[in-house]
């Protein structure tokens, strides 16, 4: 089963003057995070990883009485922000635990695992 995992970071530490470069400690962090990332690509449970841009840099469309707007920009002041994502392919949703639980140990900022429903939205 697929599951998507939903990084997030504290909005302030993003918005921080330093946030244009990292840090040591979060550089050693990364570093660690590629080498689990490396053992589920040889399990065969990693999809694929990406971080996000900066949440200014986004568009949202929605549809208004006006007819389907895109606004630029954050809509909501948030604490903390989706930073990543992450999407793997495991047995069940203990083993996205296990692996998250390990991710977290590493990067020390919370994640959200949420399933991927394909065509079977009854799950």
């Amino acid at each position: 089963m697929k599951f998507v995992l939903l990084g997030y970071t504290p909005a302030a530490d993003w918005d921080a003057a330093t946030a244009d470069f990292a840090s040591e400690e979060a550089m050693a962090a990364f570093a660690t995070y590629q080498k689990f990332e490396a053992e589920l690509r040889e399990t065969g449970e990693f999809v694929t990883s990406e971080g996000l841009g900066h949440p200014v840099m986004s568009t949202t469309v929605r549809k208004t009485d006006a007819g389907v707007v895109a606004t630029d920009g954050p809509f909501a002041e948030l604490k903390e922000v989706l930073a990543s994502f992450a999407i793997i392919d495991c047995a069940s949703l203990d083993r996205a635990v296990d692996i998250v639980r390990r991710i977290v140990e590493i990067l020390g900022e919370p994640v959200e695992i949420r399933p991927i429903m394909g065509d079977d939205f009854t799950a």
